[in-house]
Parts: structure tokens; sequence; C-alpha cells
């Protein structure tokens, strides 16, 4: 997991006006993120609509970045289910892919217990061949794993590291504090990367990144290496463009913003609707105040 540190872009997932998978431009914006000094790829998260794809498609996906990637740096890839068994399944595959990492959430609507989302994550890391991230978002799934889990889960030897999304940083620096050695802490927040990095966390899995891997990645750097007034410089230049991505569900906004720099086309699958004319605007004036040029 010492490979994933710095940021690293949860990856919109690319489709064609039909709402097919586009592999042509999935490679395209693989390729420019590399270029623009990314130091990591998250394929089939939340941000890439991983739930509303099949497995097949899950399999595109990943291979497509993965292939795309050639070890230039290293990916991590989505294995969530609610279902124990299916996670295990999505983990073998995704493993067998070719994948450097897995990250896995927590399993949503079911609503386990601390103990349930012990035993979860145990069958997961038993099954992988790679380095396990788990990932914390109790706002998508309706559960928080409390640090004392996720710190008794770090015993196990496949289970190298954490996304932590639940937006309270005082459980996120009781990560840091108590952690093993060389298990990673990674801020799934966007706005929540520079103190992560302050208090000693080892980067971000960024949804903004998508727009502006290079900016974004400038700012985990100087961050982790002290330089807190360039990272303040790079905070709140982005602040304006890290909220305009969530005034909508993610992936919503950021598909918009990378429609409105030509990346991609603007197609989500239901339930997720193309962006709202305010959350356009707020874009538009956001990755503009960025020096983002757009259409």
């Amino acid at each position: 997991m010492t490979r994933f540190q710095g940021c690293g872009t949860a990856l919109v997932t690319p489709f064609t006006a039909d709402r097919a998978v586009d592999p042509r431009a999935l490679k395209a914006l693989v390729e420019w993120q590399i270029a623009e000094g990314i130091d990591f790829l998250v394929p089939c998260g939340s941000t890439g609509e991983a739930q509303t794809m099949d497995e097949r498609e899950r399999a595109l996906v990943v291979t497509t970045v993965v292939e795309t990637a050639a070890g230039r740096v290293p990916v991590m890839a989505g294995a969530t289910s609610n279902d124990t068994a299916r996670a295990v399944e999505e983990t073998r595959r995704m493993c067998a892919a070719g994948v450097d990492g897995i990250l896995s959430a927590t399993p949503y609507y079911n609503k386990p217990t601390q103990e349930g989302l012990r035993q979860h994550f145990l069958a997961i890391a038993d099954a992988s061949t790679r380095p396990v991230c788990l990932y914390n978002v109790p706002g998508r799934t309706g559960v928080n794993l409390q640090p004392e889990t996720a710190l008794r889960l770090a015993e196990h030897e496949n289970v190298a590291g954490i996304k932590e999304a639940s937006g309270e940083l005082r459980q996120v620096m009781e990560l840091i504090w108590h952690r093993p050695d060389g298990f990673v802490v990674l801020s799934g927040d966007d706005w929540l990367a520079f103190p992560v990095a302050a208090a000693g966390g080892d980067g971000l899995i960024s949804v903004t990144s998508n727009e502006v891997p290079g900016p974004m990645t400038e700012l985990v750097h100087a961050a982790r290496a002290g330089h807190l007034e360039a990272a303040r410089k790079c905070q709140y230049r982005l602040l304006p463009l890290m909220d305009a991505n969530f005034l909508e569900t993610n992936p919503t906004p950021v598909k918009a913003g990378l429609a409105m720099m030509g990346r991609i086309g603007e197609v989500l699958r239901l339930p997720l609707l193309p962006a709202s004319p305010g959350t356009r605007d707020a874009l538009r004036a956001a990755l503009q105040s960025a020096g983002v040029h757009v259409r």
C-alpha cells in the first residue's frame, strides 16, 4: 500500500450517448491523468458508477485502466457489495485483472454491526491476492466503520490501509495516531486532504482530481512535505471547485465539469441525472477560477 500515497483519482466512467461504457474516452482520460502527474488511479468506485454496471462492464473498465496505465502508476480497483459473497468474488476478479490493490467499501443498506463489518472485510482480505484498502463512507452506506474496528482489521496481513470519508477529522486522526507501521490512511474527502496530510496522513483519493489532477496532486504533495503555506494557497484556490463538485450527488457535477472541459460526454446512468443549470453555473465559475479552460 505504500505505492498508494499522494493523490489518487477516483475515476469517473465515461459513457457513450447510448450509456455504454466508452473505452476510448476512458483511455484518453487515463493518459491525461498520468501526464498530469497523478500518483495512482481508482476505477469502479462510487464516482465510477460501479453499482450501475454489470460484472462484464466493470471488468472492461478495470482492464482498460490497467492496460492503459501499463505500470506507470498503480491501480486500485473498487470491489464493493452489501453481499459478502459477491464482494469476495468481485475481489477475486479484480485481482485476476492485474490490479495493484483493492478498495472495498462498507456494505450499504443492510447496516451491519461492527462485528459484522469486521467479518465482512476479513472474508475479502482472505480472498484477495492484493493489498486491501478499507473504505469508510457512512454518508453513502449508512454505517460508520469505527476506528477500533478498522485497527483490528489492520492486524490482517492483507488489510493495508483505509480511505476515510466520514468527514470526521478526529476519527481520521485517531486512525493515524494508533495505526500499525505501514498502514496507509487516505482522506476520502477532497476538502480534508490538507488537514489530513498535515496530521500525518498519507494522501487522498479525490473526485476533484478528475478535472484538475495536477493541482490536486500539488496540494497533497505540498501538505505531506510540510510546505504548509504552499498547500494553503492550493487549498483555497481549489476549494470552490471541491464545493461545486458536491452540489449534487457525485459524480453528477464532476461529469458536468469534465464535459465542459471536452474530456467526456455528460452521460450518467439512472437514477443519476445530468447537472442542473445552477450547478453548471457554479462549476463553470469554479473551473475558471482554478485556471481551467472551459467551453
